[in-house]
């Protein structure tokens, strides 16, 4: 992974749950797009036009993170045992 060249101005927190879901709509005409679905808000992820080296860069550095992040997921899940986790309160 290279550095970032300029720094980040903001950092927006998506928290997966319910309702949280990702779909691909593979359109056969036009560059795929990745949707990333919290409920409320909604990611879209797909290419500025015909499909270039780089954004198969890009995609196959997603897939490698993903993969990752799925992993890193499963390990706290069952690191967990057959505890349930209460959901976090909000502070009054």
């Amino acid at each position: 992974m290279t550095r970032r060249r300029t720094p980040r101005t903001s950092v927006i927190r998506l928290t997966t749950g319910r309702t949280a879901r990702t779909l691909l709509h593979p359109y056969g005409h036009r560059e795929p797009v990745l949707a990333l679905d919290f409920g409320a808000a909604c990611v879209l992820v797909t290419t500025a036009g015909p499909v270039t080296a780089e954004d198969l860069t890009f995609a196959r550095q997603l897939a490698r993170e993903t993969a990752r992040y799925a992993r890193s997921v499963e390990r706290s899940f069952r690191a967990l045992g057959d505890r349930e986790v209460a959901p976090k309160r909000r502070a009054a």
